[in-house]
């Protein structure tokens, strides 16, 4: 999941860490090991690159809420670098099914280990956070859930639907994991309450898919996206993509296409940032003035809308850039 692209979340982390395995111990066991690098081999970050601030007064209490209805958000558990933005906007994109994931990509830091059963109440949680929140529009994604029938597909449906329920009017964007092996079941579950937009991230180049992502498969994700759009054409598609762990701009051309040709509307495309020495390391960072660039090869693709900068994140902006993406229909 993007959730390592991206802390509020000390309390979560700890009570996390007491479960699930994190950087060394996470990664001991992936197909490509990883060398960590020494301090002068780890590439300095731009003085271009940089987040705003992350506490504040609505941050605090914006994590108070999702402690108090005993929810995780994406934005505390993988470290997103737009967290005081987005809090302060009172945006916030939450983490159901639980903290640990069941897979152990080498670029994310949610832990890994064997998750705890299903919350059947975290759907009502989750509808009622949101109503005391007074939010309009809310992403929701996950772990991995390989240990279940489904992946989890039926748990994201229930919420869509109670969230629609207890919030009339809210739009609702899903962020899921691959669901490989489960795609049938997944879909069929999916297919009792579609949301407004579903999002799965391809995450980076498929060269680069054995080192970063064990357990996915590039073309599984291409086909997840096309088969939503082929059974809901109104829902918006949507997909991220990660740049800096050693892919090369044509690798990254090529992504976009099979994105495209895939009929995935929209795509955001942000700068990697390794969560530990660790993880896999960053091989470059890439300039604003190459976003923009990368940006404008995207939309000529023809995607309804393309965010791109070292900073953007799957959820980052998501209600605006649903909006521009929904207006540029024909």
């Amino acid at each position: 999941m993007d959730a390592a692209l991206h802390g509020v979340g000390v309390t979560a982390v700890t009570a996390l860490g007491q479960h699930g395995k994190r950087s060394g111990d996470k990664l001991a066991r992936i197909p490509v090991k990883i060398v960590p690098l020494t301090a002068g081999e780890v590439l300095p970050k731009p003085s271009w690159l940089h987040a705003k601030p992350m506490m504040s007064e609505t941050v605090a209490g914006m994590a108070a809420i999702l402690r108090e209805h005993r929810l995780h958000s994406v934005c505390e558990e993988a470290m997103c670098p737009n967290i005081g933005e987005c809090f302060a906007q009172r945006t916030a994109t939450f983490m159901i099914m639980g903290g640990i994931c069941t897979r152990r990509c080498a670029f994310c830091d949610v832990a890994h280990g064997r998750p705890e059963p299903l919350d059947e109440r975290e759907p009502h949680r989750l509808a009622e956070a949101v109503a005391a929140l007074g939010l309009r529009y809310v992403v929701v994604t996950s772990v991995d859930r390989d240990d279940l029938r489904d992946g989890g597909a039926a748990h994201f449906a229930r919420c869509v639907a109670l969230l629609r329920e207890r919030v009339p009017g809210i739009r609702v964007e899903l962020l899921t994991p691959d669901f490989r092996g489960r795609a049938e079941r997944a879909l069929l579950a999916l297919s009792q309450a579609w949301p407004d937009v579903f999002n799965h991230n391809i995450e980076t180049v498929p060269s680069l898919y054995r080192a970063a992502r064990a357990g996915a498969d590039y073309r599984g994700s291409l086909e997840l996206l096309l088969r939503v759009k082929e059974a809901n054409e109104a829902v918006l598609t949507k997909s991220g993509l990660m740049v800096g762990l050693g892919e090369s701009d044509e690798e990254l051309l090529e992504t976009l296409r099979d994105l495209r040709a895939h009929c995935v509307d929209v795509v955001t495309i942000g700068q990697y940032l390794a969560p530990s020495r660790f993880h896999m390391p960053v091989r470059r960072y890439m300039e604003p003035a190459q976003f923009a660039a990368l940006r404008e090869e995207a939309v000529k693709m023809g995607f309804r809308e393309v965010v791109a900068g070292p900073l953007v994140r799957s959820s980052y902006h998501a209600d605006q850039v649903a909006d521009v993406a929904t207006n540029s229909y024909p």
